[in-house]
C-alpha cells in the first residue's frame, strides 16, 4: 500500500469520533435522514439474510438508475442470491424506495471510516461487490478484499480532473485499481486513461445503455394532459442552478402562443428557490409538490418532485436535458427521453454522454447548443414544426433500442465471481 493510502487510512480514523456531529449538521441542511444515521456509521436495524450476497453500490441517483436493469437481470438469472443496493444520497435512497424489485434490500452506503466499513462489512458479509463509474472508497474496498469479498467496477469513467488528480498519485491509483478482479470501462477514452493509471481493464461496458423506458402513472398522465389541453410542452430535465432561467428565457422569447414549460429540477430540493427566483422574473408558475394545478395562463409547471421524469417526458413535444449549459456537470442520459421516441435538446457541455450524444447527433436525432441564441433558435424551429420533431424523436428511438444489452453483458461477465448456482454445487 503506497504511503498516501497508509496516511488516509491514519487520518480517517483519527476524524472517525467527530463523524456523528457531521452527519447530524448534514440532516439539518436536508443531505442525511435522521432515522437512518446509523447506516452510515455502519450500523443497522435489518437483518442479513441467509446465503450468499451480492452487494452492489452506486454514488447517486445517476449511478443507481443505471443500476436497476442489473438488479432486474441479476435477480432472473440467479435467484438464489440475496441482493443488497447502497447508495449515498436522500434522492438515490427515495428513487429506489419507489423502483427497487420486491426483496431486494436498501442501505445508506458507510462512511469511508476505518470502524464504519468494519461494521457494514461485518454484519453484511458480500461475497461480491459491483461499483458503478468512478466511486472509490480505498477502506471500503481495501477492507472488503481481505474479508474474501471478490469486486467488480462496472462503466467506470475517469474524467480530465480525476485522471489528472491520480497521476500525481500514480501508486495510490495503481494500489486501489487492483483490488478490482473486474473493471470494465464505461468508453473507450476512459479505458485508455485506467490503462494508464496500472488498471487492467478487460472491456467496456455502460449500464446506462441498457435501461428499459422510465415508468409512468396512466391515471396522472391522462389527468395532466386534461389540465394542459392543447398547449405543446417543453420539459427540460434535471436541470441545475442557472439553467432554469436560461431555457424559460428562451421560451419567452418566442412568439405567441407559447407552450407549457415543465422544469424538473435535478434536485428537487431546489423547488423553492427556482420557484422564488422564477415568480421575481415575471412568469406565473405552479409547484407539482405543493399540488397546484396546471391553469390556462400558467407559463411554468415546476415539478419538483422525485421519480417522475417517465411521467413528465411523456407530456413532452421536446425535451431539454439539463446539465450541459454550464461547466463541470458534464450532461445527463438523453436515452431516457430517447427510449420514448422524444427529440433532444442539450447544452454542449456533455462529456459524461460525449459518445451518446455522438450517435443521436449523427442520426439527427439530438441537436447540442452552446448558447442561448442556439437554444432559442433549435425551441423555435422543433415547436413550428411539430412533423420534424416527430421524426427527429423517432430518429432518437431507434438510436436508443439499438443500444446493445448492457444489462445481460454485464452478467455474463459477473458470473465467474459469483458463487456456483445450489444446483451447480457439489
Amino acid at each position: 500500500m503506497s504511503l498516501g493510502l497508509i496516511g488516509y487510512r491514519v487520518l480517517t480514523s483519527v476524524l472517525e469520533p467527530f463523524a456523528p456531529g457531521v452527519l447530524k449538521s448534514r440532516v439539518r441542511r436536508g443531505k442525511e435522514e435522521r432515522a437512518r444515521l446509523g447506516e452510515r456509521l455502519g450500523r443497522t436495524e435489518c437483518e442479513r439474510p441467509a446465503g450468499d450476497l451480492v452487494w452492489l453500490h452506486g454514488a447517486s441517483v445517476g449511478e443507481t438508475q443505471s443500476l436497476l436493469p442489473l438488479i432486474e437481470a441479476l435477480a432472473r438469472a440467479r435467484p438464489d442470491l440475496n441482493l443488497l443496493v447502497t447508495s449515498g444520497t436522500v434522492t438515490s435512497a427515495a428513487l429506489l424506495a419507489k423502483r427497487l424489485p420486491a426483496g431486494v434490500l436498501h442501505q445508506y452506503a458507510p462512511i469511508d471510516a476505518p470502524g464504519a466499513v468494519k461494521r457494514f462489512l461485518g454484519h453484511w458479509r458480500p461475497c461480491l461487490g459491483v461499483f458503478v463509474e468512478s466511486e472509490l472508497w480505498p477502506n471500503l474496498l481495501f477492507r472488503a478484499r481481505k474479508s474474501g469479498c471478490r469486486l467488480a467496477l462496472l462503466g467506470a469513467r475517469v474524467s480530465d480532473d480525476s485522471a489528472r488528480g491520480w497521476t500525481r498519485a500514480p501508486r495510490a491509483a495503481h494500489a486501489l485499481f487492483a483490488v478490482f478482479d473486474l473493471i470494465l470501462a464505461q468508453d473507450a477514452r476512459s479505458w485508455s486513461r485506467l490503462r494508464d493509471l496500472g488498471a487492467k481493464v478487460t472491456g467496456e461496458l455502460d449500464l446506462k445503455q441498457a435501461a428499459a423506458p422510465l415508468p409512468h402513472d396512466e391515471a396522472e398522465l391522462q389527468a395532466l394532459r386534461d389540465e394542459i389541453g392543447g398547449r405543446p410542452v417543453v420539459v427540460a430535465a434535471s436541470t441545475h442552478p442557472g439553467e432554469e432561467d436560461k431555457v424559460a428565457a428562451a421560451l419567452r422569447a418566442l412568439p405567441h402562443p407559447r407552450p407549457l414549460l415543465v422544469l424538473a429540477p435535478r434536485h428537487p430540493a431546489r423547488g423553492k428557490d427556482v420557484a422564488e427566483a422564477l415568480r421575481a422574473q415575471g412568469h406565473r408558475l405552479s409547484r407539482r409538490s405543493l399540488g397546484e394545478r396546471i391553469a390556462a395562463d400558467t407559463e411554468i409547471y415546476l415539478a419538483d418532485t422525485l421519480g417522475e421524469l417517465g411521467l413528465l417526458f411523456r407530456l413532452a413535444t421536446v425535451v431539454v436535458m439539463g446539465g450541459g449549459f454550464g461547466e463541470g456537470v458534464g450532461g445527463h442520459n438523453p436515452l431516457e427521453p430517447a427510449r420514448l421516441g422524444l427529440p433532444v435538446i442539450s447544452g454542449s457541455d456533455v462529456a459524461n454522454f460525449g459518445e451518446t450524444y455522438a450517435g443521436l447527433i449523427k442520426a439527427h436525432a439530438a441537436v447540442l447548443t452552446p448558447h442561448q441564441a442556439a437554444l432559442q433558435a433549435a425551441l423555435a424551429d422543433l415547436l413550428a414544426n411539430p412533423e420534424r420533431a416527430a421524426a427527429m424523436g423517432a430518429r432518437a428511438k431507434v438510436q436508443a433500442e439499438a443500444r446493445h444489452d448492457a444489462a445481460k453483458a454485464a452478467v455474463a461477465a459477473l458470473t465467474p465471481l459469483l458463487p456456483p448456482a445450489p444446483g451447480a454445487r457439489r
